[in-house]
């Protein structure tokens, strides 16, 4: 079973289909890599079946970053699961509440928002009522300390 706690964010939802396709799909991986620069080889990328995951230029991009690309079997949720219920949370929060949308920069920015909001604000019963983010540094300063006594 692999761990998904903390539940932070590391990449951006796409919600217009334009997005996906601009640049093989990469600008919002391009954000997340450069915002938390991960170790590589620590990443499981989970993806629907959309054009961004069946570019050649972004599985290239996966792979150059150590990212293993993952995605269910048709009609299968397990593998995926995770990932469909941040991007429900995120359309009836943002996309369907606050729209319509004048434009796609209105999106893209109320999505940079609301991730921002998720991963440092967002209060989360499964992880003891605390933000993502505050749950990500418990988790490697208790890893820290391990290695220091170990």
């Amino acid at each position: 079973m692999q761990n998904h706690l903390p539940r932070n964010q590391v990449n951006y939802p796409r919600t217009l289909k334009l997005s996906a396709t601009e640049n093989g799909g990469t600008s919002a991986l391009e954000q997340a890599l450069y915002a938390r620069q991960p170790d590589r080889n620590t990443l499981i990328y989970h993806s629907d079946r959309g054009a961004q995951y069946v570019s050649i230029r972004y599985s290239e991009r996966l792979g150059k970053a150590g990212i293993e690309p993952s995605v269910g079997s048709k009609g299968d949720s397990y593998d995926n699961a995770l990932a469909e219920t941040i991007n429900g949370l995120y359309k009836a929060e943002i996309i369907h509440r606050r729209g319509p949308w004048k434009s796609k920069e209105a999106v893209e920015l109320a999505t940079l928002e609301w991730v921002s909001w998720f991963n440092h604000h967002r209060l989360l019963e499964p992880i003891g009522y605390i933000p993502p983010a505050e749950a990500e540094a418990n988790f490697y300063r208790c890893q820290t300390e391990q290695a220091v006594t170990a």
